[in-house]
């Protein structure tokens, strides 16, 4: 795992400009998707980066783009599901950086879509592991240096399929309504800190996540993934008051 307390990248910029500007912001599955777009889109806006994800060749294409606009990031190969190299990683944060103002916790699985006496046992347990354990330690492991942001801000991507309505998709809804009542309830206990808590639902996006699960679906007719960066923005910004809710793309 990349130790980013002696990363070669820039120091986050306290200079520059940009609704984020001198923003320290850590984002799980950039490498594609939503993740991707949304890391490139907080360089954009000033903020300093840190990428997570375990395909090194998908952090790297981010670096490449990153660069070419003009702007720094942190590159932290990690395998959320080895939850010991999240301890090290929020570590090395507070080494490098003293502090983290954004937690963006995006990676996810969807797992196999099947009935549910049908389920396999050791990929149901997988996907509870990234999208619902590793998220749980990703909050344990970082509390304490979000804390030390003047205006520390969580976001989780959660999903419609939470409501538990779709055959088929027993282990994403059942581990994305996990999700729900986890952060929920962090943002309850975090209510009277400067920190602001919150989910966000994204709806139909163009991901290889959602190719998966609709390999029919053409990807040009549905939201894009650098669409729905601007909702991560918002909700990521000092200015942002939502605390404990299911924010909803669209709904805006």
């Amino acid at each position: 795992m990349t130790d980013i307390s002696t990363s070669t990248a820039s120091e986050t910029s306290g200079a520059g400009e940009g609704r984020l500007a001198g923003r320290v912001a850590l984002v799980t599955g950039a490498s594609r998707g939503i993740g991707f777009a949304v890391a490139r889109r907080f360089a954009a806006e000033g903020a300093h980066v840190i990428a997570t994800a375990r395909t090194v060749g998908g952090l790297e294409e981010l670096d490449d783009l990153v660069q070419a606009d003009g702007n720094t990031i942190t590159l932290a190969p990690v395998d959320l599901l080895q939850l010991d190299q999240i301890d090290v990683l929020c570590a090395s944060i507070y080494q490098r950086f003293k502090k983290l103002d954004i937690l963006i916790g995006n990676a996810g699985m969807l797992g196999k879509l099947t009935p549910m006496a049908h389920a396999d046992p050791k990929e149901w347990q997988r996907v509870f592991a990234l999208n619902v354990h590793a998220n749980q330690r990703l909050i344990r492991a970082c509390d304490a240096v979000l804390r030390q942001s003047d205006a520390g801000r969580a976001v989780f991507v959660t999903s419609g399929a939470a409501q538990g309505t779709k055959p088929y998709w027993a282990s994403y809804g059942a581990s994305k309504a996990a999700l729900d009542a986890l952060v929920k309830t962090y943002a309850e206990e975090t209510r009277k800190t400067n920190l602001r808590v919150n989910l966000l639902s994204p709806g139909p996006v163009a991901t290889g996540m959602r190719a998966q699960a609709f390999p029919g679906e053409k990807p040009e007719t549905i939201t894009q993934p650098e669409q729905v960066a601007e909702l991560f923005v918002s909700l990521s910004e000092p200015s942002c008051t939502k605390h404990g809710e299911i924010v909803r793309f669209g709904d805006q």
